[in-house]
């Protein structure tokens, strides 16, 4: 059905060198002719990302932010959002998303409210808006951080179909959303599927060992069970120390540590890779070093270097104490039971972000075979695990693929490039997904580990 859409019958200039032609009975209408746009006002809150849902305050918080508190009732309700709102946010790179919170909050500065007349109206803007917030840089002022204010919002314009096409607009994007968002969640079902047998094969070769006729003995560790006989369980601190070597303001390679990629050049970050003022503070690690984010060691971001250059302070850089291969505790310290060590070994700060202090991290117990079985267990690891790895970089390749035609689709239906009446007549009825993804969630996923931020 996709495959058959056709442009209209009919174009004219739409007077936007963005938007080019619109259909011929299709006007141009600027954003406050069709909505009200209600802006919030300055208080404290943490977070403003619309893809993660903090980008406001609950009203039961209310009480506890002296700036908000300071307003009065009236502004409060008008500022007020609930669950189903359409928002802008104004800050960086703008997204629209629908707030999803279980209860009602209230608006940021740095966000803003939009008030359609109808039901459909308001969902239409939803898949309109974004398209267009993508040709509007011209609109925006900024040094370091663009910023849209809400007069600027109220002046957005974009092609706008009468009200009966845009709810056949509304009711054929919810159709191809549900039917791409049912294809990416089966895909994203067999990428975790192929995560647990990765980590299962993982496990298997990082506590038992690769011979099973060797003889076992009590590991002493209760989530462990036996090991290898010859194998020891010393603390991280008879294995490990920690090095601050100064880079003594000599020019070195900036790096970070991406959950995908492990230890790798900050520059070759795919995104939102940190920058810094200064590297007054920061350190060099070698190639062998194990490096570790202390605010993420709970998520196993431990990583073995391969390269030399210089991390941030939030970084451990640990240095073997005797002759070992670092990879193979990448790998252990990657299973879930370290995992969830290194959780109760953290000391929460917030959500998401819990310090592993070197004590804690020299207490826990480790999994130490000789040298040469380390390395064979890393080098049949990686062998037993590559089938699975170009699987799942397929799949996560054709994720990538199915989202990029949806934005292209949404993208030529809301700027009439095809023309979908006749399509929305003929859909069949299908049950949408719980959640569909919206445009300000396209670029991350809700998983616990953010794969190409830098961790």
């Amino acid at each position: 059905m996709i495959a058959d859409l056709k442009p209209y019958a009919e174009y004219r200039k739409s007077g936007l060198p963005w938007l080019g032609q619109v259909p011929g009975h299709w006007e141009v209408k600027k954003l406050r002719e069709v909505a009200r746009v209600v802006n919030g006002f300055p208080f404290d809150s943490r977070r403003f990302s619309l893809s993660h849902g903090y980008p406001l305050i609950r009203i039961r918080d209310l009480d506890k932010n002296r700036t908000a508190a300071n307003y009065s009732g009236k502004f409060v309700e008008a500022a007020k959002v609930l669950p189903g709102d359409l928002l802008i946010g104004m800050d960086g790179d703008f997204n629209v998303g629908t707030w999803r919170g279980g209860e009602p909050a209230l608006l940021n500065q740095r966000m803003c409210r939009v008030e359609a007349t109808t039901p459909d109206a308001t969902h239409f803007l939803r898949y309109v808006l974004p398209r267009t917030l993508l040709e509007i840089n011209e609109l925006t002022y900024a040094t370091t951080v663009k910023h849209l204010s809400s007069g600027q919002v109220e002046r957005i314009q974009f092609g706008s179909p009468p009200p009966a096409e845009q709810a056949a607009i509304v009711r054929f994007l919810d159709w191809a959303n549900g039917r791409l968002e049912r294809a990416i969640r089966a895909k994203r079902k067999v990428i975790v599927l192929l995560g647990e047998q990765k980590q299962a094969i993982i496990h298997r070769a990082v506590t038992r060992g690769l011979d099973p006729s060797v003889p076992l003995k009590p590991s002493g560790i209760p989530w462990l069970g036996d090991i290898p006989q010859h194998w020891e369980t010393p603390l991280n601190q008879r294995v490990f120390r920690e090095e601050i070597r100064d880079h003594g303001d000599v020019p070195e390679t900036q790096l970070s540590l991406s959950q995908r990629d492990g230890l790798i050049a900050t520059k070759d970050m795919q995104e939102r890779s940190l920058q810094t003022a200064t590297y007054d503070n920061w350190k060099v690690t070698l190639p062998g070093d194990l490096v570790l984010n202390r605010f993420k060691a709970h998520l196993g971001v431990f990583f073995a270097a391969t390269l030399r250059g210089i991390v941030s302070f939030h970084y451990g850089v640990f240095a073997p104490k005797r002759e070992l291969c670092s990879k193979y505790f990448e790998l252990l310290f990657h299973t879930a039971p370290y995992r969830t060590i290194y959780a109760g070994r953290s000391n929460g700060m917030t959500v998401g972000l819990q310090n592993l202090s070197n004590q804690n991290f020299y207490n826990v117990r480790c999994v130490l075979p000789p040298l040469a079985e380390q390395v064979a267990i890393v080098d049949e690891t990686e062998r037993e695990t590559r089938t699975l790895n170009t699987a799942t970089s397929r799949l996560e390749r054709e994720i990538e693929l199915l989202r990029e035609y949806r934005t292209r689709l949404v993208a030529d239906v809301v700027t009439g490039k095809l023309d979908v009446r006749e399509a929305a007549l003929h859909l069949p009825d299908e049950a949408l997904p719980a959640t569909v993804e919206d445009d300000a969630d396209l670029n991350s996923d809700s998983d616990a580990i953010d794969e190409e931020a830098d961790v």
